[in-house]
């Protein structure tokens, strides 16, 4: 079946955002290992491509976000869910995306990495 695209035709590489709750992972399962990300697109068409995507989805069609990576190479994911949403700027579009577990870049959260040491003399 032939994928409904939404492209992104000319800008920076969409900037994936892991996304804190747990609960989003539940949206997306599939046979491949992945994570779901937001991404914020400002768009002058957020209505065609939401109804678009839904005629796509309704027809078992996947939905995929078509963009270019930092090497201008065309790269492909898998939108899951989106929302189409007013701001002074315009119309943004928020997709979730199912992205490669390995793409998504998540904070470490201060933990302590093989080169720190630990003060044998602090109180905890």
């Amino acid at each position: 079946m032939e994928p409904e695209l939404i492209t992104i035709i000319e800008g920076p590489t969409p900037d994936f955002m892991p996304h804190p709750h747990g609960w989003v992972q539940s949206i997306y399962e599939g046979p491949e290992e992945t994570d779901v990300a937001l991404v914020q697109l400002r768009t002058g068409n957020g209505n065609d491509i939401v109804e678009r995507s839904e005629v796509a989805w309704k027809q078992g069609r996947p939905v995929r976000l078509d963009y270019p990576d930092d090497l201008r190479m065309r790269q492909q994911v898998d939108v899951v869910a989106m929302r189409l949403t007013q701001v002074d700027e315009g119309q943004l579009l928020l997709l979730w995306v199912a992205l490669p577990y390995e793409y998504v870049v998540e904070d470490d959260g201060g933990d302590m990495g093989e080169d720190d040491e630990i003060d044998p003399d602090l109180p905890f």
